[in-house]
């Protein structure tokens, strides 16, 4: 572990440590899939105190993580955790926004990054995963995203537009190694695939992998900075060649 790391898995002892003593819920701010890996790594030390990772929606990349739960503590109090609808003035004059434009706009009212959580852009529409404190702020401070007026709205339920979307894509590979099916699926090359290994971008249900060689099961989820995230749905057969056939849900 380099500095931050270690700064950061101290951090998470000592939440767990706090909700043990306390009897309380404690939380991290929105974690990133390698700070999840650095809590992975350290989770039989935290092994005394039920803890659970969610973002506001399934298959949200950035997530909290909570330390007790409701067996333990005797009562529920769920994630601390808004959904902010962005949406343009007048849409028909509006950008097409990406999701950089967006984190921009918000870095540049001053947010810290852990008070954020997911943004699912949805045609010309954002939907944002904050933390309660700072969700009023948004609300009343976004108004710009580039050139693009926008109005922000506290939703008090989740909309349907942010349940994951899943497109099924089939394979044909050699094998089931995961660099083998990173390669294909992000089309390419063997090198370039093996590269995003050794520069720590690729996740296999929230641990970090950097073995290129590791065989994929299937409901693996595999997440690839950069390029997205994917569900191994498995085998469905072998070609004359002997290559297997396979198919992957991608999140789009």
């Amino acid at each position: 572990m380099n500095r931050d790391e270690e700064f950061l898995a101290k951090r998470i002892k000592d939440l767990a440590d706090q909700s043990y003593r306390t009897g309380l819920y404690t939380y991290t701010g929105f974690l990133n899939q390698q700070e999840q890996a650095v809590y992975n790594s350290i989770k039989k030390e935290t092994a005394s105190v039920t803890a659970c990772l969610f973002g506001g929606a399934q298959g949200c990349e950035r997530q909290l993580l909570r330390f007790g739960d409701e067996e333990s503590l005797g009562y529920d109090a769920g994630f601390p955790i808004c959904c902010i609808e962005i949406k343009p003035l007048i849409e028909k004059f509006a950008d097409t926004l990406t999701h950089r434009d967006y984190l921009g706009a918000l870095m540049h009212l001053g947010i810290d990054r852990s008070t954020l959580g997911d943004i699912m852009i949805r045609e010309k529409t954002a939907y944002l995963f904050c933390l309660e404190k700072i969700a009023s702020f948004i609300t009343d401070n976004l108004d710009q995203v580039r050139h693009t007026h926008v109005q922000c709205s506290l939703l008090e339920k989740m909309p349907e537009a942010v349940r994951p979307q899943l497109q099924a894509v089939k394979l044909i590979v050699p094998s089931m190694r995961l660099d083998v099916i990173i390669a294909k699926l992000c089309h390419l090359s063997r090198s370039q695939s093996i590269a995003l290994f050794r520069e720590k971008k690729i996740f296999v249900n929230g641990a970090q992998q950097e073995n290129n060689s590791g065989v994929l099961k299937e409901q693996d989820v595999v997440s690839i900075r950069g390029y997205g995230k994917f569900i191994c749905d498995g085998i469905f057969g072998e070609t004359k060649k002997g290559n297997l056939n396979i198919q992957v849900s991608k999140y789009v």
